[in-house]
């Protein structure tokens, strides 16, 4: 298994950064390291967007008004820097989430987008982790145009008309619930332009198994072989923290079809790709996916942020 290195943001630097954006800064020199670089260009905009930190509304898409959290290195050369959507958690925090991937997304020069799928909009892990693909009764399949997931690729097409953009595809990262967001999406937007896909630490998984009943497989998940046999072809780098191995974390799934799934995340997620290979060989298709472990990484966006940048290019 590759090898990826850890790190995180210092606590003084997240919660710098998290104060500017909530105050709707456009950059706040010295936050999260980098230098001020970002700060000097924050008064141009491109397209209602703005050098450094921002956030605009995105709407008309299908489903609620989703705020989406900006950071943008550059205006000048923001036309063909590579773009980076990034899935919060189960907190749906995405001013964290876009304070910890900055500085990477600064020193490595690439545009984080973190849209915000507020839990008054979506409420709960059905509308949120899983797509709103069902809705909330969880067995009715919704109109496509209402799924979480169909927010994405208007969002990607919406940023690079603002900027003017020469941008053909993005990369997906999603930590925690976000990584379950993300790992589905795979699923259900075969057509994506996503050029990387990067789920971290999730709690649990929609295994590629049509004998296990949706959520916990595809029996019922309205996914056919076709579909599945895309998704294990595409580029997809599953990271993995080490120490993400409590089992009385708050909010673990226990169910039983979970604890079949493994004891702890860390666990859980060596087994969803061990089941992928395994599908990929009896389905005979190329296997696209690779596994990093993330070596002393608990579970935190910080630190999985640190080795996932390092993908993007």
């Amino acid at each position: 298994m590759k090898i990826f290195a850890d790190g995180a943001l210092t606590r003084r630097s997240r919660l710098l950064l998290a104060a500017c954006l909530a105050l709707g800064l456009a950059a706040c020199n010295g936050a999260g390291g980098g230098g001020s670089s970002a700060a000097a260009e924050a008064p141009a905009r491109a397209g209602g967007l703005q050098a450094g930190t921002g956030r605009f509304p995105l709407a008309g898409w299908g489903g609620p008004t989703v705020p989406v959290w900006t950071y943008i290195p550059s205006l000048q050369r923001a036309a063909q820097l590579p773009i980076v959507i990034v899935m919060h958690g189960t907190g749906r925090d995405a001013d964290r989430y876009l304070a910890e991937w900055v500085p990477h997304a600064r020193e490595r020069d690439f545009i984080v987008l973190v849209p915000e799928f507020s839990k008054k909009s979506f409420a709960g892990a059905e509308a949120y982790n899983l797509g709103n693909v069902f809705g909330s009764s969880g067995r009715q399949l919704q109109d496509e145009a209402l799924w979480s997931f169909s927010a994405i690729e208007p969002l990607f097409s919406e940023v690079v008309e603002r900027l003017g953009g020469s941008q053909t595809s993005y990369t997906l990262y999603g930590h925690s619930a976000g990584s379950q967001f993300v790992h589905r999406f795979l699923y259900y937007k075969p057509g994506a332009r996503v050029k990387r896909y990067i789920p971290a630490n999730a709690g649990w998984y929609t295994m590629p198994d049509f004998a296990e009943a949706y959520p916990y497989g595809l029996l019922g998940a309205g996914i056919d072989e076709e579909a599945l046999k895309l998704a294990l072809q595409k580029d997809v780098a599953l990271l993995l923290g080490d120490g993400d191995t409590d089992i009385n974390h708050g909010s673990l799934r226990r169910t039983p079809p979970a604890m079949r799934q493994g004891a702890h995340r860390f666990a859980r997620g060596q087994i969803f790709f061990e089941r992928a290979r395994q599908k990929a060989v009896e389905l005979e298709v190329p296997f696209g996916w690779r596994l990093g472990v993330v070596r002393g990484a608990s579970h935190s966006n910080g630190q999985m942020a640190a080795a996932a940048a390092k993908l993007v290019y």
